[in-house]
């Protein structure tokens, strides 16, 4: 069985909550003495701000692909066996969980290793889009890993065509950055053989005033 057949990722309509168990039987193995998880759940504040949900909102085909070439970089990094990616999107109310990995290997460190990448590049990349609700308003929110990510993904786009290789991992995990707000994002059509984001974000400043608006434009080959 080719290693991409082996990797189960899905990406789950509203109302159709994670079941942990199921991705953990899915890579369970009797050639693995480990199993590395993680989940993603809705915590009640940020900021001082009382939140009552998260919703998301994804590019369905483009996530998958660039799941897929992540999970790829994975396996050509460390010696994992079965892998396991999840995300929901809509509505995740405060206490359930939004996205889940797990990942089967023969040693824990390749496991545990290949988790993290997964999921911070997963935070960094797939185009998965979250919102902030909160007693007193909403707002669109990047993650830390893209913002982190975004001057490496102009570059890649001109050098390596392409943002969702996961080759900058090291440098992605080192890096600390701030959240921003999610504006816009465009796609074009899905039956191209190369897809592209437009992603208008602006950054705010520990002062709440805004940057100026800037602009990233990257793309995900596919695969032949």
């Amino acid at each position: 069985m080719a290693d991409e057949e082996r990797d189960l990722i899905e990406i789950l309509e509203e109302n159709n909550p994670i079941d942990i168990n199921k991705y953990i039987s899915y890579v369970r193995s009797p050639k693995c003495g480990a199993i590395a998880t993680f989940a993603g759940t809705t915590r009640d504040t940020f900021e001082g701000k009382e939140v009552l949900e998260l919703q998301y909102e994804a590019y369905v085909p483009m996530a998958i692909r660039c799941l897929k070439s992540l999970c790829s970089s994975a396996r050509s990094s460390w010696d994992i066996h079965l892998i396991a990616v999840a995300h929901c999107l809509g509505t995740v109310p405060v206490g359930e969980t939004s996205v889940f990995v797990a990942i089967s290997s023969v040693h824990r460190a390749d496991g545990l290793d290949a988790c993290k990448f997964l999921i911070d590049e997963l935070k960094a990349s797939v185009p998965i889009w979250k919102k902030e609700v909160y007693t007193n308003g909403e707002v669109w929110k990047e993650n830390k890993e893209f913002i982190e990510r975004m001057p490496y993904l102009v570059m890649a786009s001109h050098d390596q065509g392409g943002a969702c290789s996961g080759k900058k991992k090291v440098e992605a995990h080192e890096r600390k950055s701030c959240c921003g707000t999610k504006v816009k994002v465009n796609v074009n059509d899905e039956s191209a053989d190369s897809c592209s984001l437009i992603i208008l974000s602006i950054l705010e400043s520990s002062t709440k005033d805004p940057f100026p608006i800037l602009i990233t434009q990257y793309e995900c080959q596919t695969a032949e």
